[in-house]
């Protein structure tokens, strides 16, 4: 059987909800998050936003001065939770498998609907259900969804980021190598800011260049050489995960003795940033949503949280937005017994816009 999957992802979601549930925020570039005269962070951008270089977990503050014309408007996630979970029984109605990724994305397994003489023709069969998915969003929904189509998963993924917003993009077997090869190093799963550092020593920017490579890739990054090779040539087995879909990764610290010396609790922070940031990389993924949890010498606990558009995986946009969730909640008002860290509502990194060279 020929694999046919799609990749769904939604146009600048949070905003594009607030600007269809209050039509005079249409055309305008609306900022999801806190005003920039308070402490806060953004959590989304429309595409409007975006042109002035706004994006997901930029402090508030900054947001303000790239778009001064920027609307700002409070976060409703449970509005979002609730789209969301319209938008997905349209995509079990396609009979597709569906793997979620977050809020706003998913793969859709079309491969017992759409079988054709060859894998190409599977691929172009599979065009009018994704048309009429799109269509149903749009007219049912009254939002727009950006869809790859191919093979496997790492070229429906990057086919989804083609022509957003509102595209449909298939990448053909046939062509596959030639269609990655402009594109940079980064849009292919698993290469992050410092594998990609690695290979931009060595001259690999493009993913033809690494295509062309003729060296050992495992001696700049390891057992995921062979992998990487694989990817660079539009080849990925991986199947569609169909378990558990909340998960999570955390850590943290009982001090010997309760402490509010900020100091100490940066080190802290810095250092559980850094653990996750790690294991997110080790498991190739982001996090929309990072979560603290202070425990005083009473025993009280707290948890605050806060969730952003575009997922993040660098240690140090984690530490910087949980120092600003404490700082905004004043959770270090007395002393700490436990400082905890936790990202959740993993999926695979964003890959940034991208651009034919």
């Amino acid at each position: 059987m020929f694999r046919v999957i799609c990749h769904l992802d939604m146009d600048a979601f949070y905003a594009s909800v607030e600007q269809r549930d209050k039509p005079a925020l249409r055309g305008r570039p609306v900022i999801v998050g806190a005003p920039p005269t308070q402490r806060g962070v953004v959590a989304a951008a429309s595409y409007e936003a975006r042109k002035f270089s706004v994006r997901s977990a930029m402090p508030s503050v900054t947001a303000g001065r790239l778009c001064p014309q920027g609307v700002f408007v409070r976060p409703r996630m449970d509005r979002y939770k609730e789209e969301s979970g319209l938008i997905r029984q349209l995509m079990a109605e396609t009979g597709a498998v569906i793997e979620p990724m977050s809020i706003d994305e998913a793969y859709l397994d079309l491969s017992a609907r759409c079988q054709a003489e060859d894998a190409d023709a599977s691929l172009v069969q599979c065009v009018p259900f994704a048309r009429q998915l799109k269509e149903r969003i749009r007219s049912e929904r009254g939002l727009t969804a950006t869809i790859g189509i191919a093979a496997n998963k790492l070229l429906a993924k990057i086919a989804s980021d083609f022509q957003k917003p509102d595209g449909l993009t298939v990448v053909s077997e046939r062509e596959k190598v030639q269609f990655l090869r402009p594109l940079p190093v980064r849009v292919l799963y698993g290469v992050g800011q410092v594998t990609e550092q690695v290979l931009q020593r060595v001259g690999i920017r493009t993913v033809g260049d690494l295509q062309d490579y003729g060296g050992d890739l495992r001696a700049l990054v390891g057992s995921f050489g062979p992998k990487l090779k694989q990817f660079a040539l539009g080849e990925d087995e991986r199947p569609l995960e169909l378990g558990e879909e909340v998960k999570s990764i955390s850590g943290e610290e009982t001090f010997l003795r309760d402490t509010d010396d900020r100091g100490v609790l940066r080190a802290c922070l810095r250092a559980q940033a850094a653990d996750i940031a790690a294991t997110l990389k080790r498991r190739h993924l982001a996090a929309h949503t990072i979560q603290v949890k202070v425990r005083y010498g009473d025993f009280t606990t707290l948890t605050r949280q806060l969730t952003v558009e575009e997922p993040i995986a660098e240690a140090r946009d984690i530490y910087r937005l949980a120092c600003f969730l404490l700082g905004r909640d004043r959770l270090v008002r007395r002393p700490l017994r436990l400082l905890g860290l936790g990202v959740s509502n993993l999926r695979e990194p964003t890959t940034q816009q991208l651009v034919l060279l």
